[in-house]
C-alpha cells in the first residue's frame, strides 16, 4: 500500500513539475544532486570506482570534479522525467534540438536499429527520436522492480506511437518489428550478465558486453543508427544527436562487433564524461576467477 501511495505521490509531483518552466525544474534537480552528493552513499562510491577504473591517469581532483558534476546530472535527470514523460510535444520541440546525419523522415528507411547509449539525456533522446520519426516504432525496456512505476514509464515512453517490449522477450519481437519496417530502439551498454554477452575492453577494463546488437542487425538485415541525448549547458534543454549508420557492421564476429560498439562509446564519453551513467555498476560481472570491484 505504501509503495502504491509513494508512486502516486511521485508521479503527481512529476506531472506538477511538467507544468513549470524547464529552467526552474532543471535548477531544482541540479541543486538536489549537489546536496545528495555531500552525503556518503553507495551510488557515490560506485561513481568513484568506475571513474578510477576507466581513468587511472586522472588526478584525484579531476575525478572528484567529474564525479560531482555527474551526480548532479544524474539526480537532475530523474527530476526532469517530468517534462520528458508528461511535457507536451510542443514543449519538447522547444527544448530539444535535433542534429541528425540521416533523414529521419525518409519513407524508404531500411530496417533500422536505433542504438541508444546511457548518457543522462537518454530518456529525452529516446522519447524525442520516436516523435521525430513520425512513424510507429518498437522499443525494448528493462523491467522495473515496482510494477506501478513500470506501467507509468511504459505509457510515457510509448506515447508517440512506440510499442514497448521487455528485454526478456526481445528476440522474436525485435525480428518481427524489423520485418514490419518499424525502427527499433534498444540500449546495449550496461552489464546485464553473461547471457548473450562477451568480455571486451571498455576503457581498458574487461566489461561484460551484450552481443545482441550485431546479431539483430545480421538476422534482421538492419542498419545500426547510434543516437545520444545530450544535456545542453546553461539549462537550455537537450540535443538529440543521431549518427550515420555504422559501416561494415555487423562483421559476423560477436566479439569484434562488441569491441566496435565500446570503442564508439568511448569516443562519445570523452566529449562529455560527466554525462555518462557512472552510477551504474558497469563492471559488475567479472571474468571467471577475477574478484569484483564493488
Amino acid at each position: 500500500m505504501l509503495s502504491r501511495i509513494g508512486v502516486k505521490l511521485a508521479v503527481g509531483l512529476l506531472k506538477l513539475f511538467a507544468l513549470l518552466p524547464y529552467g526552474f525544474v532543471a535548477r531544482l534537480g541540479d541543486g538536489l544532486g549537489w546536496l545528495l552528493y555531500q552525503i556518503p552513499s553507495r551510488r557515490r562510491r560506485i561513481v568513484h570506482i568506475n571513474l578510477k577504473l576507466c581513468f587511472p591517469e586522472w588526478s584525484d581532483e579531476r575525478r572528484e570534479e567529474v564525479a560531482q558534476k555527474h551526480f548532479r546530472h544524474a539526480i537532475r535527470s530523474y527530476v526532469e522525467r517530468s517534462v520528458q514523460w508528461f511535457g507536451s510535444a510542443k514543449k519538447l520541440e522547444k527544448l530539444i534540438e535535433v542534429v541528425s546525419d540521416v533523414d529521419l523522415l525518409d519513407p524508404d528507411m531500411p530496417p533500422t536499429l536505433l542504438l541508444g547509449f546511457h548518457f543522462v539525456g537518454i530518456e529525452a533522446g529516446s522519447v524525442f527520436i520516436n516523435y521525430s520519426l513520425h512513424r510507429p516504432c518498437g522499443s525494448l525496456y528493462q523491467p522495473m522492480s515496482n510494477p506501478e512505476l513500470e506501467a507509468v514509464a511504459k505509457a510515457a515512453r510509448g506515447r508517440f506511437d512506440a510499442e514497448l517490449a521487455s528485454r526478456a522477450d526481445s528476440a522474436r519481437i525485435v525480428l518481427r518489428w524489423l520485418r514490419e519496417r518499424k525502427p527499433v530502439m534498444l540500449g546495449a551498454d550496461m552489464d546485464y550478465g553473461m547471457r548473450n554477452s562477451t568480455f571486451v575492453p571498455f576503457f581498458g577494463v574487461q566489461a561484460c558486453t551484450l552481443t545482441a546488437v550485431g546479431r539483430f542487425a545480421k538476422v534482421g538485415r538492419a542498419q545500426v543508427l547510434p543516437f545520444i541525448g545530450e544535456v545542453l549547458p546553461n539549462y537550455k534543454g537537450y540535443r538529440l544527436r543521431v549518427f550515420k549508420p555504422w559501416e561494415n557492421y555487423p562483421t559476423g564476429d560477436d566479439e569484434a562487433d562488441a569491441r566496435y560498439m565500446n570503442a564508439f562509446l568511448e569516443e562519445q564519453i570523452l566529449r562529455m564524461p560527466e554525462q555518462y551513467y557512472w552510477v551504474h555498476k558497469r563492471f559488475k560481472t567479472r571474468p571467471p576467477g577475477e574478484p569484483g570491484f564493488y
